[in-house]
């Protein structure tokens, strides 16, 4: 009796050995490595140029991310659910300079990899969905609060406070949510069928670059009268956005009116000797656009020559940008070959542009 007893005991052990063996090859770990497109190029000045529109430049310094906000999203049928969100705190050496050899836009150029990488465990097969990031050297303000973050049309109305942050839009990134390969989009996994070893979550620039170049032709800078040389002594780019601006469709902020002068940029002044007749300075902004001219960013500058004291001259740039899930990297280049007229407002449409 004992023996037949000690028998259905080893009988049910082993066969809840199997069912747990059994579970466990159900489980699918999904690893979802961190891997972050920052400019640094190591790209010849006459080879084309590789990387997608707002992550130029090789002499810029950016800060590395401290702070990771990641989101899991699972599709049943036609309805998103999120089964992870994940705010972390990066550290500098857990990032590792190395070459991107992906599908996305960014094939072939450095990068920045964040080598500690996040595991997602599910208990069984067939889960499809998407994963979505954005990141930041500093701590981010979202007008919802993440843990009510619950299908996807929240996720993608979701926004940052830019108004905190102007000093630093540079060092944000996100993953743009229409960027597709195949007409998928670029972070999606189904584990349907095979296990996901990984996902790369290439993440991009927020922000726009804006670069301003300006040049006075030599033969307006030196006259035999001093008082009509031309010569540029204010310039400040005006109306950047402030505000709320959306993380992952950084394309998609619409403002109506223009913002006030609250933010801007001061790019030239009266003490800038050097600066008077030609010079190059960029920085960068949320993009948007305006219902009256859309798929164009309005520059609005303050000019003012010869040391003008008056409210200088007003033009507003709309610079088209080109269909794209990337911000664009804009270039407004002025030829100033008389004295800008004081008060003076002008609309004056610019074609895409590339440096």
């Amino acid at each position: 009796m004992i023996s037949r007893l000690r028998c259905y005991i080893i009988y049910i052990i082993g066969v809840l050995l199997i069912c747990t063996s059994c579970e466990r090859d159900e489980e699918v770990s999904l690893d979802i490595p961190i891997v972050m497109c920052l400019p640094v190029s190591s790209v010849q000045m006459d080879a084309p140029m590789r990387r997608v529109p707002g992550d130029p430049g090789s002499a810029e310094r950016f800060f590395l991310p401290r702070y990771a906000y990641i989101f899991v999203m699972q599709k049943v049928g036609d309805q998103w659910s999120v089964i992870n969100k994940t705010v972390e705190t990066l550290a500098d050496e857990d990032w590792e300079k190395t070459r991107y050899t992906g599908y996305m836009k960014t094939e072939g150029d450095s990068i920045f990899k964040y080598t500690k990488k996040m595991h997602l465990l599910f208990s069984s097969k067939g889960v499809k969905g998407s994963v979505y990031g954005i990141v930041s050297y500093d701590e981010l303000t979202f007008d919802k609060n993440l843990n009510t973050i619950t299908n996807l049309e929240d996720l993608l109305e979701l926004k940052f406070d830019s108004e905190s942050l102007q000093g630093s839009l540079q060092h944000i990134y996100s993953s743009p949510y229409d960027y597709n390969i195949n007409g998928e989009y670029y972070c999606a996994f189904d584990n349907t069928n095979s296990n996901v070893e990984y996902i790369d979550l290439m993440m991009y620039h927020v922000a726009a670059k804006v670069d301003i170049n300006w040049t006075v032709p030599t033969d307006k800078r030196i006259k035999e009268d001093p008082d009509k040389a031309v010569r540029l002594t204010y310039m400040q780019a005006v109306n950047l956005f402030d505000g709320w601006a959306y993380c992952f469709k950084p394309m998609a902020n619409v403002v109506d009116p223009l913002p006030t002068t609250v933010f801007s940029r001061q790019i030239v002044s009266p003490e800038d000797v050097g600066r008077w007749w030609e010079g190059r300075d960029y920085f960068y902004t949320i993009p948007y656009t305006t219902p009256t001219h859309s798929g164009y960013f309005p520059l609005q500058m303050v000019m003012k020559t010869n040391g003008s004291e008056g409210t200088g001259y007003r033009p507003t740039l709309y610079m088209q940008m080109d269909a794209s899930p990337f911000v664009p990297w804009l270039r407004a280049d002025f030829t100033i070959n008389n004295p800008l007229t004081d008060g003076t407002t002008d609309e004056i449409t610019v074609p895409i542009s590339r440096p």
